[in-house]
């Protein structure tokens, strides 16, 4: 019974944690938290690097893969492979033989120099039609010219400027009327195209974003016309080299710019002119935001421009590639070695 009572009379022991252990185990926590959140904060950084290096990269290959898509098809007129033989083509002193419904607002002879698959103009945009976006067009940066005809065969339509082309002849025409000496069982129809690249200092849909522009010639009722469409924002500068044949033997003897002397010296005679074999493109490509604890100070040189340094906070990439034009070589005479006997 005493037993008992002192028992009961004993205070009660609590279970828990002393402030000083209390102290150490905040201490503990906040290093842990502040742990994690430099591990979610270096996470966050990375990914925001990654993904800004992987959408200028995709602005890049979209716009490569789209210059060189239009390149390589450079001078083909459906069936036939030599503009020269092509009626209603520009001459040297004459335009526009044929007196066809030519836009005329990017050049005299714009649509119809077919003589002149590919031309440019180096380090300005030389074109009289007006370049779009704020700011006009980038200076520094080529502007680049294909003429072509459309891979599928069409109908004839009125309003459009078409090539009717057989293997030996081609003629060019808009009023929707196949010419008269052609026929459907031997000879095809093809969309005219002339497309003109160059690069303005802002885009329509990203305002302050400079862009990957092209004056397109398109066809309707009201006749052949020029618009103005934005291929991709994002595209700072554009550059270009051709690979030209001088001696016509299907080999590539030397890389000129855009304009160089040996292209203009044949103005008289196009036929003469070396052959235009490849075009070697670069591209400056630029993020469309500023990347936070970037800073470009890298000096960049595309072609025969220097670019010089940015000094500023958006990602950039230097892209290159040469591009063969497949119907740019001519097939040479085979040469057979003949003894008399």
């Amino acid at each position: 019974m005493p037993n008992q009572l002192s028992t009961a009379r004993e205070p009660s022991r609590q279970l828990g944690i002393t402030l000083v252990e209390l102290l150490v185990a905040l201490t503990i926590s906040s290093f842990l938290i502040a742990g994690a959140m430099n591990i979610y904060a270096d996470g966050r950084h990375a990914f925001a690097i990654n993904e800004s290096i992987a959408r200028v990269q995709e602005t890049a290959q979209f716009a490569m893969d789209t210059l060189e898509a239009d390149l390589r098809m450079a001078g083909n007129w459906g069936l036939l492979s030599q503009a020269t033989a092509i009626d209603g083509r520009a001459l040297p002193g004459n335009s526009n033989p044929r007196f066809l419904p030519v836009p005329g607002a990017c050049g005299i002879n714009w649509a119809l120099d077919l003589s002149s698959p590919v031309a440019g103009h180096n380090n300005l945009y030389g074109l009289p039609c007006t370049a779009l976006g704020s700011g006009g067009a980038m200076p520094d940066s080529d502007t680049m010219t294909v003429r072509r005809t459309t891979r599928a065969t069409t109908e004839p339509e009125s309003g459009k400027l078409q090539i009717q082309s057989t293997r030996i002849q081609g003629w060019v025409f808009a009023d929707g009327a196949t010419p008269t000496d052609f026929t459907s069982g031997e000879s095809e129809t093809h969309n005219l195209l002339v497309h003109s690249y160059y690069v303005a200092q802002s885009s329509r849909l990203l305002p302050g974003v400079p862009t990957l522009r092209r004056k397109t010639l398109v066809g309707g009722t009201s006749g052949p016309r020029v618009v103005d469409q934005e291929v991709i924002p994002g595209v700072e500068n554009l550059q270009l080299q051709l690979g030209i044949d001088v001696n016509q033997d299907n080999a590539i003897d030397r890389y000129v710019n855009p304009g160089d002397a040996i292209l203009t010296q044949f103005a008289e005679d196009p036929g003469a002119a070396p052959r235009i074999l490849t075009v070697r493109l670069w591209l400056m490509v630029r993020g469309v935001n500023p990347e936070a604890g970037l800073q470009d100070a890298r000096n960049y040189r595309s072609a025969d421009v220097d670019l010089g340094e940015f000094n500023d906070s958006y990602r950039r990439m230097l892209v290159s590639k040469t591009i063969l034009l497949r119907n740019s070589r001519q097939s040479l005479p085979n040469i057979t070695e003949q003894t008399n006997e």
